[in-house]
């Protein structure tokens, strides 16, 4: 009994080595996202299987969005990208569409990013269960902050229409960094912008002149 205490006991709060406790729960993180996906794998299942209490993942990450990003390597949170892109202010003459476009390739193209967004496209056109696991996050973390800078109030248009908003941007995407597709791999950033950015703001605002 006095065994099961200690056991309980070291299993909750903070544990000694902050930076150790951090890597232990970002491995837990990584292997409950990889067999469960990114909708089942809870904060609390991730601290279950780090042994540690569900406060500390809080305490060390934030929300389960901020773990995931650390977990796989990514330095940037996408909900706050993509906020911040649709709402801030545009230079003068450009649409949210065209700086949508423009801000997600300057991300993309990034040093700290590319490498791993480029393996978690790469992961997902060749895993079924990496598929899943990046469409509920992509749903969760890009389509919802989306889905509220649409022109309607009707909440399963406005998913609508940021779904095919990501349809747009996880194409485009996939045809320049995996597929490699030709004018488009090589495309100037600002020449994607004013190409696909209208079509952006029509998927956003319904409008079809």
């Amino acid at each position: 009994m006095t065994g099961q205490r200690r056991g309980a006991a070291r299993r909750s709060g903070r544990r000694a080595g902050e930076s150790g406790t951090k890597e232990e729960i970002l491995a837990a993180a990584r292997r409950k996202f990889a067999d469960l996906g990114y909708d089942g794998a809870t904060i609390r299942a991730i601290a279950a299987e780090a042994g540690v209490d569900p406060a500390l993942v809080h305490h060390f990450y934030g929300s389960k969005e901020h773990l995931f990003a650390a977990a796989m390597q990514l330095p940037i949170i996408p909900s706050e990208v993509i906020t911040a892109a649709l709402t801030e202010a545009r230079p003068a003459g450009s649409t949210m569409g065209e700086h949508a476009v423009r801000t997600a390739l300057a991300v993309w193209e990034s040093p700290p990013v590319y490498r791993s967004f480029l393996g978690l496209l790469r992961s997902a056109v060749t895993s079924e269960q990496a598929a899943a696991m990046l469409r509920q996050f992509v749903e969760q973390a890009i389509l919802a902050p989306l889905a509220r800078q649409a022109s309607t109030d009707d909440p399963a248009e406005a998913e609508y229409r940021a779904a095919v908003v990501g349809s747009q941007m996880l194409g485009l995407a996939l045809t320049r960094y995996v597929l490699q597709l030709g004018p488009v791999a090589t495309a100037d950033p600002e020449e994607l912008a004013a190409t696909i950015g209208p079509t952006i703001d029509r998927y956003l605002t319904g409008c079809t002149g």
